[in-house]
């Protein structure tokens, strides 16, 4: 990236305009929650579209948001006077967030994106990004120039609800474009590192960070883990990698330039070594379906020595799909109809030649633990259903219930006391009128808002529990209860009870007596 790229850049070398800027955008109410109430609902929704007439209409008003509103977010000129008492104008020209426009310079532009974001905590953030880039994917600029730096997209949001949010003392960002995911990061860690291969992108993270008030990462240049020494290690490693399987790198912030889904592999197989023990590594990635390989045994092929992984598959897209997704998002679709349908051409060219019939999409997490040396637990599923965002709390319980259904056999599973997670409901299914259900799903309303199937012991046996019995106490009165043998029924019920815990319908609790 060139020198002359970079400062046509605001300056991240004068930290007070960057105070005053701040303090002049929260002054005028330019925040996730100001943003809402001024445009509604819909032109709100609108704009994480990127479609900007509804939010265009919405901002035809006199107020110094609605200016802020188009001088930033819509990159309309305003007059300088309806911004001078609100921002130091003068101030933001020298450093290069604002430009002179219009006759005489009576009006101002901006020179970068500024969108508000809420934290989870309710703070009010910036992400900045460049000009009509405030929304991942919007509008197919990448087709233009393959270094421009994206602002918040689903993606990000996605990877930024799934990631475990405990108090770590170093975390890493790979990739970390506007910065997003090392602001959420910079809340919990004591040290954030983050790496891009895009210069442009390290510098439009530290004005992310900058202007959300947060401290400052130690920002390095390089692919992947390639800025980072063979020594370090980290209690956290997050990445929204440039995962999709292209014939090429035409894009920076997207393709990856390996081939076929190797980059998403060797990212998540080089970070076990990276992690501290009990440290997580988190990721966004597409992986290849291919004739003749089980998808679910080609992922757990990439998972290191020395970790337990997690990986959900959250969509499948047939090869077609996929292509025309890609195409459109890089507004190929627009351009020369010969060169669009040769650029397609390619791409099924690609899949063709590695056999690959369909590209799934989701989540790894890795957590470094001991005892996968030797035991590794690696849960692959397919997940289509809708989830409860944030997930950071039920990735690291679903952990650590790993942890426990390890460590205790099923002697131990009897012994032990149990509750009942909160906001399970039980479903019964039948023919109206019928005796008895044909089936029970108990239900959770949280989190990954899973279903399970048992049978009616499991059912009575979830309902009873609630940490004062033991559970094998608990099945020793339901086989009174149904006349049956209760050593049969201890024998054949700790499956169902590890499959109850697995999935997060039971939880252990303190034990309260004797078995």
């Amino acid at each position: 990236m060139s020198n002359s790229r970079l400062s046509s850049l605001p300056s991240i070398d004068r930290p007070e305009v960057v105070v005053r800027l701040r303090e002049g955008l929260l002054g005028a109410e330019f925040t996730a929650d100001g943003l809402l109430e001024l445009l509604g609902a819909s032109a709100y929704a609108a704009l994480a579209r990127s479609e900007v007439v509804p939010a265009l209409r919405a901002t035809r008003g006199e107020t110094p948001l609605e200016a802020l509103v188009r001088l930033f977010l819509l990159q309309q000129p305003v007059a300088r006077a309806r911004v001078e008492g609100v921002l130091p104008v003068d101030a933001c020209v020298e450093s290069g967030w604002l430009v002179r426009a219009g006759a005489e310079a009576e009006e101002v532009a901006a020179a970068v994106d500024v969108r508000p974001y809420g934290g989870p905590g309710g703070e009010d953030w910036f992400i900045v990004s460049d000009l009509g880039c405030a929304v991942g994917g919007a509008g197919g600029i990448g087709s233009r120039d393959a270094g421009v730096v994206l602002g918040v997209g689903g993606a990000s949001t996605t990877l930024a609800g799934i990631t475990v949010r405990t108090p770590a003392g170093s975390a890493l960002d790979l990739g970390t474009g506007s910065g997003i995911q090392a602001l959420h990061a910079a809340q919990h860690a004591t040290r954030v590192t983050a790496t891009d291969l895009n210069p442009r992108a390290l510098h439009i993270a530290a004005l992310t960070l900058a202007l959300s008030g947060a401290p400052a990462a130690d920002l390095r240049q390089g692919s992947l883990f390639e800025p980072v020494a063979e020594d370090e290690t980290y209690d956290l490693v997050v990445s929204n990698p440039p995962f999709v399987i292209s014939p090429g790198a035409r894009l920076t912030y997207r393709d990856g330039g390996m081939g076929g889904d190797d980059l998403c592999r060797t990212l998540v197989s080089q970070a076990g070594e990276r992690l501290n023990e009990g440290g997580f590594a988190q990721f966004l990635a597409n992986w290849q379906h291919v004739e003749g390989e089980d998808w679910q045994e080609r992922l757990r092929s990439w998972v290191p020595r020395g970790c337990d992984a997690w990986i959900v598959q959250r969509e499948v897209q047939d090869v077609t799909q996929y292509a025309e997704l890609w195409l459109r998002d890089a507004g190929d679709h627009r351009d020369d109809v010969a060169e669009y349908r040769a650029r397609y051409d390619a791409w099924l060219d690609e899949f063709e030649a590695r056999k690959v019939k369909g590209v799934g999409f989701g989540w790894i997490t890795l957590r470094k633990s001991a005892a996968a040396d030797s035991a590794p637990s690696i849960t692959v599923e397919e997940w289509p259903h809708p989830v409860e965002q944030p997930l950071g709390e039920t990735v690291r319980a679903h952990f650590a219930r790993v942890d426990y259904l390890r460590a205790n056999d099923d002697a131990a599973l009897l012994a032990a006391h149990f509750r009942l997670t909160a906001e399970v409901v039980q479903e019964q299914v039948g023919l109206p009128g019928a005796e008895d259900p044909e089936h029970v799903v108990l239900r959770q309303n949280r989190g990954m808002r899973r279903a399970a199937k048992v049978d009616t012991v499991g059912a009575g046996f979830a309902g009873v529990c609630d940490g004062t019995l033991s559970a094998g106490r608990i099945l020793d009165a339901i086989a009174q209860l149904v006349g049956e043998d209760p050593v049969a029924l201890r024998d054949r019920t700790p499956v169902q009870i590890r499959l109850l815990v697995e999935q997060g319908f039971l939880e252990p609790a303190s034990p309260l007596g004797a078995a």
